[in-house]
């Protein structure tokens, strides 16, 4: 996995980023009893998955062929 360069893209950084927020969010407002603040934490989370899958369709994630490629790379 170290070879393929697997999710080091400005797609994957945001899109992680992103969804620990929101999980983090999520986290504390359920330790704290309020179902309004873990639901916006949850909301956060899946807006942290369409803006990695929006960056990657703009060409900032990683092909999905490209892992093959690596393997060629390796092999050849």
């Amino acid at each position: 996995m170290a070879g393929s360069s697997h999710g080091h893209t400005p797609a994957a950084w945001t899109s992680v980023t992103i969804v620990f927020i929101g999980f983090c969010i999520a986290g504390a407002f359920m330790v704290l009893a309020n179902p309004v603040g873990f639901w916006v934490g949850m909301g956060v989370t899946v807006v942290g998955g369409v803006v990695g899958w929006i960056m990657k369709g703009m060409g900032l994630g990683q092909p999905k062929d490209a892992h093959a490629a690596y393997q060629a790379l390796s092999e050849g």
